[in-house]
């Protein structure tokens, strides 16, 4: 069977009180509308098409970045008149799903069951059950519980709204009956729209069977129009993804105060204390420990590793059984070997720290490629930038930086020598021995910065 899906994103949004556009808000770091395109990849479908309307500026360039087509409907006149405008993008497919840009978590699984259940010549119409269905189209049916017309809220009589099964606005359609069926919907409602859900009716007429999917989570076929809907979603899906880190082995010392914002992959055995946040590609093998208020993005980190609190790290690797923290900062381009130990108020930045080496207090460390065994004392710094341009610092194995000591790059302090505190080393340092400076201070006339070299 072939599939054409249709996200619809062309709404408004004027509840959520902002410039950015509603399915452009943000659910565990992506875009809405974003996490309805990777559901909807899943599914491998023939054509994938993004209804833009409101926002399109916003929208189209995300939409595009995803290898999905753009359909424009300018004028929002209603969901029905949103899927007319996609008529090309299922004109050669046998079946359609429509999708919302503003619904975020339905599941892959669900909508598998959707497209499986009844007859492809038939309607399949995704639904749930509200303990408050207020707001929401109402799933009506005739006495032998068949499906024969969805109802608005706005619509609906005394007796349709004490019906508690709500329609989704999800469903499957059969591509060439909706190509040859939708221009006969009509506007004659309260709000003056063709709505799609009048398709039901038209379907019922033709003598076309209605099949229905429950789905029992209610948050997966939930809309965002306030911030607090969107809020609520967060702590849905967050609690999800605690729940199944926790299935597979991970210790959460509070699961409501996990924030998982991107692919994240956790061994066993793991231990998470509150606050901490997970962001972008990140991967943590077994027997890692995380304190509290960390933030990790974009990292990689090896088995035994602990990272203490309040640390962050971006865009770094770190070996097995290393040390971070607290109050350490990692920055894009840190690549820490097997046992080192990066202490607190210490920030790296595009460096190579060894096997087993340490900065344990007050140091930045920037551009550097160090070796194994090396020391670091606090509140060294490694001047990397001179105004214009970067330069890189060589350390090799084991050794001895003493405190307060400023390694003006590029230098080059060689195996096993040591740096006395209070050194501002301008030269490379020999091998196994003993580098001091001393310098009295002095004003040089007509100094000029230097200018960035040209690439």
């Amino acid at each position: 069977m072939s599939l054409s899906i249709v996200i619809l994103a062309a709404g408004k949004g004027t509840r959520m009180k902002s410039a950015t556009t509603k399915v452009m808000h943000k659910l565990a770091g992506k875009a809405l509308v974003e996490h309805v395109i990777n559901t909807a990849k899943t599914l491998s479908p023939q054509n994938l098409a993004v209804v833009c309307g409101n926002g399109a500026d916003q929208v189209t360039p995300l939409v595009e970045s995803m290898a999905a087509t753009t359909v424009m409907q300018n004028e929002q006149l209603g969901t029905g008149h949103a899927v007319m405008q996609a008529q090309a993008i299922f004109a050669d497919a046998e079946q359609v799903l429509v999708l919302y840009g503003d619904v975020p978590l339905t599941q892959p699984a669900t909508l598998e069951a959707l497209i499986q259940c009844g007859d492809n010549s038939g309607l399949r119409i995704l639904t749930t059950e509200l303990a408050d269905p207020t707001g929401y189209g109402r799933i009506v049916r005739d006495a032998t519980g068949k499906v024969i017309c969805i109802t608005e809220q706005k619509d609906a009589d005394e007796a349709t709204l004490r019906i508690n099964e709500v329609n989704s606005g999800i469903m499957v359609l059969p591509a060439q009956w909706l190509k040859n069926s939708i221009s006969k919907l009509e506007n004659n409602n309260a709000q003056g729209e063709y709505y799609l859900t009048d398709m039901v009716a038209l379907a019922v007429a033709d003598g076309l069977a209605i099949n229905t999917v429950c789905c029992d989570d209610n948050a997966e076929v939930a809309g965002v129009n306030t911030r607090q809907q969107l809020a609520e979603l967060e702590r849905h899906y967050q609690l999800l993804q605690a729940n199944k880190f926790m299935a597979a082995g991970v210790t959460l010392a509070d699961p409501s105060r996990l924030d998982i914002r991107g692919d994240v992959t956790i061994g066993q055995d793991v231990i998470i204390d509150i606050n901490v946040i997970l962001q972008g590609k990140v991967n943590i093998a077994d027997n890692v420990t995380i304190a509290a208020n960390c933030i990790i993005k974009d990292s990689s980190i090896a088995a035994g590793t602990e990272i203490l609190a309040n640390s962050m790290l971006d865009n770094a690797t770190v070996g097995a059984n290393a040390s971070i923290g607290p109050f350490a900062r990692l920055r894009p381009g840190s690549v820490l070997s097997d046992q080192a130990k990066i202490g607190n108020f210490v920030e790296t930045k595009n460096a190579n720290i060894g096997v087993g080496s340490k900065i344990n207090h007050l140091s930045y460390i920037g551009d550097t490629d160090m070796g194994a065994g090396v020391n670091i004392g606090a509140g060294t710094i490694t001047c990397n930038y001179d105004g214009a341009n970067k330069h890189r610092t060589t350390i090799g194995d084991n050794a001895f930086i003493g405190s307060d000591s400023q390694l003006i790059a590029p230098v080059t302090i060689a195996e096993g020598a040591t740096i006395g505190a209070g050194t501002t080393l301008r030269k490379d340092a020999a091998a196994g021995a003993l580098t001091l400076t001393k310098t009295i201070q002095k004003t040089v006339a007509g100094w000029k910065r230097p200018v960035k070299k040209k690439t």
